[in-house]
């Protein structure tokens, strides 16, 4: 934002001024007792660059200012301050005092800023030390050694004037061996906010406080009934536990006036561990066992926004500035950016039972081109939370101006305090590093009333995505100390927005190549988008097969908003083995169901059948699908009535399935038979399966020459059959009497017992011979006579003979 100029009514008046040039003199004290000290003959321009550098002590002691109470004071306190000194040159220090130091005024943001990045001692700059009985005396310090101090001054003894932000330091002054003289050997600086009287128009203040995290879920769920979910690892526990990241968050935001800026996905993944789940413990899951902590936060959680404003990011907190430069060209993207948004408002308000608002969208950093806010409004949002380092002030504005300004579109970009935003990155859990961040934010913030102290604005403060545990404690520090100042009031993000913005401020979003480098850096890879999509396809075709879709369409379509997470920039190792994870999984799947491995086989004659099954180790049933089982030579083989048939395909869970295929051959020879599954609108679904047939065919002249073997074998049988019964008519027992009637036995012209008789009546007169005395010839296939042979003697005319 821009720079102030001067405050408004912070003329010094006549005393100070004194006291100011007094200070000067003072300082220049062990300047001129140096010079006295100084060896005959040493030029006096050096001897005057020497006494200043032993003045600023070259870093020969470091002063820690621990804590600083109260923050801002008023009138009638009294300020302690505790830290300590340590020796970190080579000789003793001895004589030594620790002093506070106050004044003058900075007028504008800028000088605080300068004085912050100040390193050494400055005579005529820095301020004079208050002395007399506020000081801790030190009457040695080794080489290496460490002191605490604590000094307590009345605010009534800092002659402090007018409303503004005063310098303030804490030095330590003494003497070593080789430099017998006080010098300041060691100074940290701060800054003291002064409003002792509520302002007449105070600054409204908005303050973002994020819940986010990491990716923790992962894709794969339990077969059973709940799907049990199984997470990466188990360090969600950790953060949600008594004294984590995340349960301080909550307890520390629980007393501050904050906007709450939620990531769905951190809900869903605690509301997850309420119940069973596992955890990846290498190839193997683990059990967990944190319910009682995970229903323990959100429990404090929901109590603790039920009466404030939540701003629900779409789900995951998807990279925007990612998907806007590496996305926006691979189909599908937008439109998982749009799911994450609208699935983000019901799973709030199913966990926490509140309405979030949906509005926000919030890019990394703050920063802001016009394929950003394209992206960000896309799904519904039409505010965009920007930055001031990226939507700076060009207009020569004096003062910092109120945070909401159109941008088109009908769009408002709410421009959070890029100084204030940022002041919480640094180590924390250093005493030290808290102690400055808490003055340095509450110095700026007052700064900003005081630029136009009758002029309201509204300020928004957007720190880190992930504040750290120590981070979150300086953060709630410093608002506890500017909610109880007298130039700050809360308010909600949602005022901030329809906040009437400043005529003069900056509405132009900068071009794309403005992008800070450091930041495209970070994005995540065109490829990553193009892993979603091709996630997303290989999804469709599994699910359309499924009796029960939810149970894989709701777990892959959050994976795939976990995919394009903010909270991977900068960490691509990770982000990969993610994705790599879920399609591993989601192949996994999609292999339960498969066609089983087949054998080459052997088919004769003109049609057979081929069996091929289905196999589906899923615990839910699937249909819709179709087995198409292709000849590659139709010619010589056919499948069904052409190169291929295809059957409709239904198999239970945990089930297979065998499907039998109809052929017919043309030709003999070996021939490719692939069977492949499809899904019913014709996309390929598993590997197909390939085996060899070898067909056998029967022709037509072969059947011919084996129908006639065929009836020659019948013919022959039947002439076989026919010489038997002559053979039974020659044999003896079928004579007549002398007067040529039947004889006894003859059974009424019946052949005698054991002789055959069936079809003699048909036989022909020429297979008999009567009266020759010659012997019928004997056919070579007769059967030998089962009875006597008969007398050879003449026998009467007209007598019948068996031979």
């Amino acid at each position: 934002m821009a720079e102030a100029a001067d405050f408004q009514g912070m003329n010094p008046s006549p005393a100070r001024r004194w006291l100011r040039r007094s200070g000067a003199l003072l300082a220049g004290v062990p300047l001129l007792t140096g010079l006295l000290q100084l060896p005959p003959g040493v030029p006096a321009h050096a001897a005057e660059k020497a006494a200043v550098a032993d003045a600023t002590g070259s870093g020969t002691v470091d002063v820690s200012l621990d804590s600083l109470s109260p923050s801002a004071p008023t009138t009638g306190d009294t300020i302690t301050v505790s830290g300590t000194v340590t020796n970190k040159g080579k000789q003793a220090i001895t004589d030594a005092h620790v002093g506070v130091r106050v004044g003058p005024s900075l007028n504008s943001r800028s000088a605080i800023d300068s004085a912050a990045k100040r390193t050494g001692f400055q005579p005529g700059v820095d301020p004079t030390e208050v002395g007399g009985d506020y000081v801790a005396k030190i009457s040695s310090l080794a080489s290496g050694v460490a002191q605490p101090f604590t000094i307590s001054v009345p605010v009534d003894e800092l002659d402090l004037g007018a409303d503004g932000v005063y310098q303030f330091a804490v030095s330590l002054t003494g003497r070593t061996a080789a430099q017998q003289w006080d010098q300041i050997l060691g100074i940290q600086r701060t800054f003291l906010p002064w409003q002792p009287d509520a302002a007449d128009t105070k600054t409204k203040t908005t303050f973002l406080w994020p819940l986010i995290s990491t990716v923790h879920l992962t894709a794969e769920t339990g077969s059973d009934e709940q799907q049990t979910p199984v997470f990466e690892n188990d360090d969600l526990a950790m953060e949600i536990s008594p004294g984590g990241r995340l349960d301080q968050l909550v307890s520390l935001g629980s007393d501050l006036d904050v906007t709450w800026v939620l990531d769905p996905d951190l809900l869903a993944s605690v509301d997850a561990m309420t119940r069973s789940y596992q955890i990846q413990d290498g190839e193997t899951t683990t059990a967990g066992k944190n319910q009682a902590i995970a229903k323990a936060w959100l429990a404090k959680l929901e109590k603790t926004v039920e009466d404030k404003e939540v701003v629900a990011l779409p789900f995951a907190d998807p990279d925007l500035a990612s998907l806007a430069h590496n996305g926006t060209n691979v189909t599908g993207s937008l439109s998982h950016l749009k799911d994450a948004t609208d699935v983000a408002a019901s799973t709030v308000d199913t966990i926490l039972h509140i309405t979030p608002n949906t509005d926000f969208a919030w890019p990394a950093d703050g920063a802001l081109d016009p394929s950003i806010v394209k992206v960000a409004t896309s799904a519904g949002a039409d505010k965009v939370i920007a930055r001031s380092d990226s939507l700076g002030e060009t207009g020569g504005l004096s003062y910092s101006p109120t945070a909401a300004r159109p941008i088109g579109g009908g769009t408002t970009a709410v421009v959070a305090d890029a100084r204030l935003s940022t002041e919480f990155q640094g180590d924390m859990t250093e005493a030290d590093n808290s102690t400055l961040a808490v003055q340095e934010f509450l110095a700026q913030s007052l700064a900003i009333t005081l630029q136009e102290p009758n002029k309201q604005r509204s300020i928004v403060i957007a720190p880190q995505r992930m504040p750290s545990a120590s981070q979150a404690q300086t953060m709630a520090q410093t608002l506890t100390a500017i909610q109880d100042g007298n130039w700050s009031q809360s308010q909600d993000l949602s005022a901030a927005a329809k906040a009437k913005p400043d005529p003069g401020a900056t509405t132009k979003v900068p071009a794309e190549s403005a992008y800070p480098a450091a930041l495209r850096k970070q994005e995540l890879p065109q490829s990553a988008f193009e892993w979603i999509r091709d996630t997303q396809t290989s999804l469709d075709n599994f699910k359309v097969i499924l009796t029960d879709q939810s149970r894989v369409v709701t777990p892959f379509g959050r994976a795939m908003d976990r995919g394009m997470s903010t909270s991977w920039r900068g960490r691509p190792a990770p982000a990969a083995t993610f994705r790599a994870s879920v399609s591993s999984y989601l192949n996994d799947l999609t292999g339960l169901v498969r066609l089983i491995d087949k054998s080459d086989a052997k088919l004769s004659g003109r049609s057979a059948t081929i069996p091929v099954t289905v196999q589906n180790n899923l615990v839910q049933g699937v249909d819709r699908l179709v087995l198409r089982l292709t000849s590659q030579q139709p010619t010589r083989l056919k499948i069904g009535d052409g190169p291929y048939d295809e059957q409709p395909i239904t198999v239970a869970g945990e089930h297979s399935q065998s499907v039998k295929f109809t052929t017919s051959t043309k030709a003999n020879g070996p021939v490719k038979v692939v069977a492949q599954l499809y899904t019913q609108d014709g996309q390929r679904y598993g590997a197909p399966v390939t085996f060899e047939v070898k067909v056998t065919e029967i022709t037509s002249t072969v059947m011919l020459v084996i129908g006639g073997g065929v009836l020659l074998l019948v013919l022959a049988g039947f002439r076989m059959y026919t010489q038997r019964k002559r053979a039974a008519v020659q044999r003896p027992g079928d004579d007549t009497g002398e007067d040529g009637t039947p004889s006894e036995g003859g059974g009424g012209g019946m052949p005698a017992a054991g002789t055959p008789s069936e079809g003699l009546q048909d036989r022909p007169a020429g297979e008999f011979r009567t009266g020759s005395g010659e012997a019928d010839p004997e056919h070579p296939s007769d059967l030998t006579p089962d009875t006597a042979a008969e007398s050879t003697g003449p026998s009467g005319t007209g007598e019948r003979v068996d031979r």
